[in-house]
């Protein structure tokens, strides 16, 4: 089959050859018909994680070139003797995050916990910038039913961990003022969960003013621009006081100390993005406001499965999707890299 090969960190991939990719005793092979891209591809591509005090660690070049994409929808075209009640042709959404299956977090059903080194597609195995991927067990193969493939598809990533972070701050009342930090495809992912939820107070921040319109179309209350220079003081008097639930999908030592000084008593901050830094904090005033500040990172098969529910029964309205050739996804990657995107990018199966 042909992928799309990551050999090196900022490089162009490259299309190539690889084996096709096989079903095993109880998993499946799926075409791709559809893959999302995302901020983690990025991550992965540029190969740079920002520690804060610990330094800028430029992983090592990738000592086996996969082909990234974990956002995946396609048609299953073979299946293993064990599989029971799935049909070839058959339309799926494709939960990515393997884990070992044995270990507490998998048998749990959290496999993105799993301690063991990633098999996640697009990481730890050819993902969906190639024209095949399999998945060991079919239960990772979630029906597509009637859904628009091309919105469907960042429901296997940005829609997973969105419901996952928003289960950190579960419950909450639906007059309750939730704050997001950043507009992007994940941020406006999250304003559509929740809106699909019954939420009806959704605060979103972003450096970007430009990105307010698609914010409150995506069912935002509030867009709050927080260029570079603003204070936190500023963001306070526009919020008419602290707040007791903030999702942070930048996660930078900008963003993420902003939502501390804006938590107001017993309040939590769920920090998902990658962006990276650090972050010092006042530990007295930790304690004494009983603040939580919690990481959080993709979610459960069962978060797939809740917004797959959310958009067969219509509660979860669309985000903005450009759909472009697979073969263009060099050049989609530097359109995502240069911040031009409103909403997602998602790669479609053709001719190379």
């Amino acid at each position: 089959m042909k992928a799309w090969l990551n050999h090196d960190h900022g490089e162009m991939l490259r299309c190539e050859d690889v084996a096709d990719p096989q079903a095993g005793e109880s998993g499946l092979v799926i075409r791709v018909t559809h893959c999302g891209l995302c901020h983690s591809d990025l991550h992965r591509w540029h190969g740079i994680s920002d520690l804060g005090s610990r330094g800028v660690v430029r992983r090592p070049r990738p000592e086996h070139p996969i082909a990234m994409g974990h956002e995946i929808v396609g048609e299953i075209i073979a299946m293993g003797p064990e599989v029971k009640g799935r049909s070839l042709g058959e339309k799926v959404i494709v939960y990515p995050w393997f884990g070992c299956g044995k270990c507490k977090a998998c048998m749990s059903g959290q496999d993105n916990l799993c301690r063991e080194p990633t098999r996640s597609l697009g990481f730890g195995n050819h993902g969906g910038f190639a024209e095949k991927v399999a998945v060991p067990h079919e239960r990772y193969a979630v029906p597509l039913a009637e859904l628009s493939p091309e919105h469907a598809a960042p429901l296997a990533c940005a829609g997973l961990t969105v419901r996952c972070a928003i289960r950190k701050l579960e419950p909450f009342d639906a007059d309750q003022p939730i704050v997001l930090i950043g507009a992007g495809g994940v941020g406006l992912t999250a304003i559509s969960v929740l809106h699909a939820l019954g939420h009806r107070n959704i605060i979103s921040l972003d450096r970007d003013a430009g990105r307010g319109a698609a914010a409150r179309a995506a069912g935002a209350s509030h867009f709050i621009a927080t260029p570079e220079g603003i204070t936190t003081a500023d963001v306070l008097h526009r919020l008419e006081g602290k707040v007791d639930a903030i999702l942070d999908f930048v996660n930078s030592s900008v963003t993420a100390t902003m939502a501390f000084e804006l938590l107001g008593k017993g309040g939590r901050m769920v920090q998902v993005g990658l962006y990276g830094g650090e972050m010092k904090l006042p530990l007295l005033l930790l304690t004494g406001g009983a603040l939580t500040v919690q990481g959080s990172i993709t979610g459960t098969l069962d978060d797939l499965r809740d917004v797959v529910t959310l958009a067969r029964d219509g509660k979860l309205p669309p985000i903005p999707v450009s759909v472009v050739p697979r073969a263009d996804v060099n050049d989609a990657l530097r359109r995502l890299d240069a911040g031009t995107v409103t909403g997602r990018l998602v790669l479609e199966a053709g001719q190379i």
